[in-house]
């Protein structure tokens, strides 16, 4: 276990500080709730996390399953003006008892060199969205992309899927990218700001050894002309972040479309797709399936689908149907 490092010694003055013993008084009435049951502490950690609906499905499953289940945000973005260094976040989750934690922008790439152990998706992918702690070791572990393969295949079943785009190439468009191929796409045509991590993306994919082919495209008028479905995998669409990731006009009817972005469930990109006719696909089924496997990973216990996709729908319910929320596979 990483030893502490010096910004520990000056957080005891920082808000910071107040905020971490808030969340350990917070924690310890949740468990008093159920003081005899199994305890489990994870959370999530991002930027701008405050409206994730992830802590409500995993602290619902885990009361149905008897245990006394906390999970808190470590959202960086409420930490100041400079947000703790990523290694000290992660050996503060291990001092503090954590069983492990969610991972979701802007840190699915960044947090792999202060891992000790990949899991073969995450090794395959380069991306990290869940961490265990076991054994003293941090093990990093991939759920994005089962999450988004099981809602493809029950979201858009049926559809032709012969081409596809892809927009955005970092740690969720590499999983979604992978479970694209492994959906039956034959060709994938993968865009990013970034064009390097895009191909980068596209080599790591081609070395995989499958007979799809993957191509890196700039141009989204032809590539989009080509596409049977269109998949964003960039935060574009966020409450922070508004806005498309690619131009309506570009939008066909006969092409599906999907996002990951599950805050709002109808981004500005499906809402365009639909008064196009376009078939759509929101993120809320990456979102649950991708926390139904991390459930699995943290508590060894086998989660139940529908009893988690009735706690995200919930937690949707009691809000202003106009709120625009932050979330982003997580």
């Amino acid at each position: 276990m990483t030893e502490l490092t010096g910004w520990y010694k000056v957080a005891s003055s920082s808000i910071w500080e107040d905020r971490l013993a808030l969340s350990a008084t917070t924690t310890a009435g949740k468990w008093e709730t159920s003081p005899g049951s199994r305890r489990i502490l994870v959370g999530l950690l991002g930027r701008g996390i405050q409206l994730s609906r992830t802590p409500a499905m995993h602290e619902a499953e885990g009361r149905a399953q008897g245990l006394s289940c906390v999970y808190t945000l470590l959202d960086t973005e409420t930490m100041g003006e400079t947000a703790p260094p990523l290694g000290d976040l992660i050996t503060f989750a291990e001092h503090f008892g954590f069983t492990g934690f969610n991972v979701t922008f802007p840190y699915k790439q960044e947090i792999i060199p202060l891992l000790d152990e990949l899991s073969e998706a995450a090794e395959i992918l380069g991306s990290v969205n869940t961490v265990v702690f076991r054994g003293g070791r941090r093990i990093g572990h991939n759920t994005d992309k089962w999450g988004f393969k099981e809602s493809f295949r029950h979201g858009l079943a049926g559809q032709k899927r012969r081409q596809v785009l892809l927009l955005g190439a970092g740690g969720a468009g590499a999983a979604v990218a992978q479970a694209l191929l492994e959906s039956g796409v034959e060709t994938l045509l993968v865009t990013d700001l970034q064009a390097d991590r895009a191909e980068a993306l596209a080599s790591r994919l081609r070395s995989s050894g499958g007979t799809q082919m993957v191509e890196v495209v700039s141009d989204l008028a032809k590539a989009s002309a080509r596409a049977d479905g269109i998949v964003n995998a960039t935060p574009v669409g966020m409450a922070k972040l508004p806005g498309m990731p690619i131009a309506a006009d570009l939008l066909r009817p006969e092409c599906w479309v999907a996002d990951i972005v599950y805050l709002p469930l109808e981004t500005e990109l499906l809402r365009q797709a639909r008064q196009r006719g376009c078939r759509t696909l929101s993120g809320e089924g990456m979102a649950v399936f991708q926390a139904v496997r991390a459930f699995e990973l943290f508590t060894g216990l086998a989660p139940d689908v529908e009893r988690m996709k009735a706690a995200f729908a919930a937690f949707g319910s009691v809000r202003d149907p106009a709120d625009k929320g932050l979330g982003h596979s997580q």
